[in-house]
């Protein structure tokens, strides 16, 4: 009965072992699937009679590692996975011959909003997304044409940034004609309101953007100069920007009274004379080029000069306009660890910077952030001990071989996996089977020296007597070497002999040292 429950035992064993050795390595086919994708991915599936694993109700699909990048393009050919909306395939098998405008309006409408979701599900944190369109037709005999607007619903995972929710806003309101991104709403899975469609876009929130970049840049570029002086993790770094929100217009105009351009001239000169002739009229006085008598002279002569000159002032107009997020004002603080060195017993003493080595660094982030002492700039470098020492552990890359193989964490797991079937094995085999075998073996032994008959009595003087011994103890032995081992109790009654008879045992060692080997 116990060969038969070890039997059964180690049967059961080395078959689970070998199923698992054998079973296919499992790896995600796709992951957040709708119920319509998955049941449509599974249907294919068992019809190409593939091995499948369904996880997360039936959200994740594993198949067989060496066929996923087949399956996935085989099942890009059906259209699959579709997102869980309808999108533009609604118009390949439909009949638009028998279709009215309003059923292909309706269809049109359902295909825009099913890819806009798919779109938006492609952005990270983003599980799941319903796009809600009203495109208003332009009524008769109407002027004003109404805006479109759009409402969205999101299911995400954690919290999404503001400039992810803009990012939203602006696809949906490119891809939809005449919608603006003002007129976009956007409400979580928790009923939070992340983007309010009333039509006023914030520009604060713009601002706070900026405002944010800005800092991150600016401190990571603080931080990485300090850390190259004082050493990795051994620097902290706070910036502040005061930006100013307002837009500001301004439009100048200066004129140059010394930079004058002559633009036109015109002059005018007159003159006049008047003679007296007595009142005499005579054909003389009126001929041209009569020569007037001596004794006439003139009484009044006049002559007038005009000269008008234009002239163009130059002028200068200027118009200066400020956007949004100017920058006020930079406070900055840097925290420095001191320096550690060794002592003359080994340990590691902690030691404060120099003022030199501060003012250094100070000088360095005035720089670095473009410091304008007329704004108001502030730079604070202060030296403290951290709370730890700074213990940077040395990131050890792959290499050599392992280096080329490139091991994954499936594959580390699976050689894990691997390993630790073969101790279970290497166990099973050294505690249960082996013990079991020299206990069977044991049994077996025993009848077989009690079988051989008692050894014959020991006398002293007796040569036939030691004779029989030698011959019946290599017989024994013999039969302990063919069944395994000899038992202790064997051993125990050939010492029992020994003691009873040392002077005959003494000689039957001696005949055994004397004998030649073949």
């Amino acid at each position: 009965m116990a060969m038969i429950a070890v039997t059964g035992a180690l049967v059961g064993f080395f078959a689970f072992v070998i199923m698992r050795v054998t079973t296919p390595q499992m790896t995600t086919l796709f992951t957040d699937l709708s119920p319509e994708d998955s049941s449509s991915i599974i249907k294919d599936l068992e019809r190409q009679a593939i091995p499948f694993e369904m996880r997360n109700e039936g959200a994740v699909i594993m198949v067989p590692k060496d066929r996923v990048t087949r399956l996935r393009m085989k099942l890009a050919e059906s259209n699959l996975p579709k997102g869980g909306g309808v999108g533009y395939e609604i118009f390949d098998k439909s009949d638009a011959l028998g279709s009215t405008s309003f059923v292909q309006n309706i269809n049109h409408l359902r295909a825009l909003e099913g890819e806009l979701a798919r779109t938006i599900r492609a952005i990270d944190r983003i599980q799941a997304a319903r796009v809600h369109l009203v495109l208003p037709e332009r009524p008769l005999f109407s002027r004003e044409i109404p805006e479109p607007s759009a409402s969205i619903v999101v299911r995400v995972r954690g919290s999404l940034e503001p400039q992810q929710i803009r990012a939203i806003r602006h696809v949906v309101a490119s891809a939809v004609n005449g919608l603006k991104p003002q007129r976009v709403s956007i409400v979580d899975e928790g009923g939070r309101l992340l983007a309010d469609g009333a039509g006023k876009d914030s520009e604060n929130a713009v601002g706070e953007e900026r405002r944010s970049a800005f800092e991150k840049r600016m401190r990571n570029e603080v931080e990485a100069i300090v850390s190259s002086v004082v050493g990795q993790g051994r620097a902290r770094v706070q910036l502040t920007a005061d930006f100013d929100y307002n837009k500001i217009t301004q439009t100048s105009d200066k004129f140059d009274p010394e930079g004058r351009v002559l633009r036109s001239s015109q002059t005018r000169e007159e003159s006049s004379a008047t003679a007296d002739n007595n009142g005499q009229v005579t054909v003389n006085n009126e001929l041209p080029g009569n020569q007037a008598s001596s004794g006439t002279a003139a009484r009044d002569q006049s002559k007038k000069s005009e000269e008008t000159n234009n002239y163009e002032i130059s002028r200068t107009t200027k118009t200066e306009v400020t956007e949004v997020g100017r920058v006020n004002r930079i406070s900055v603080a840097v925290l420095v660890d001191g320096a550690y060195s060794k002592n003359e017993k080994g340990e590691m003493v902690y030691q404060d910077r120099s003022k030199e080595q501060l003012d250094r660094i100070s000088t360095l982030v005035r720089s670095a952030i473009g410091f304008d002492q007329k704004r108001g700039d502030q730079v604070e470098v202060v030296n403290l001990r951290f709370a730890e020492a700074p213990t940077v552990p040395p990131v050890a890359e792959p290499t050599g071989l392992l280096g080329m193989l490139q091991f994954t964490k499936d594959d580390v797991m699976y050689v894990i996996e691997l390993g630790v079937m073969m101790l279970l094995g290497l166990v099973v085999l050294f505690m249960v089977i082996r013990p079991l075998v020299k206990r069977i073996l044991a049994t077996e032994v025993v009848p077989a020296l009690a079988g051989a008959g008692p050894l014959p009595a020991l006398t002293d003087g007796s040569e036939a007597t030691g004779q029989s011994l030698i011959a019946t103890l290599p017989n024994a032995i013999d039969i302990a070497q063919v069944q395994g081992q000899v038992h202790a109790q064997s051993v125990h009654r050939v010492g029992e002999l020994a003691e009873r008879n040392p002077n005959e045992t003494a000689n039957i060692v001696r005949q055994w040292l004397t004998e030649p080997t073949e």
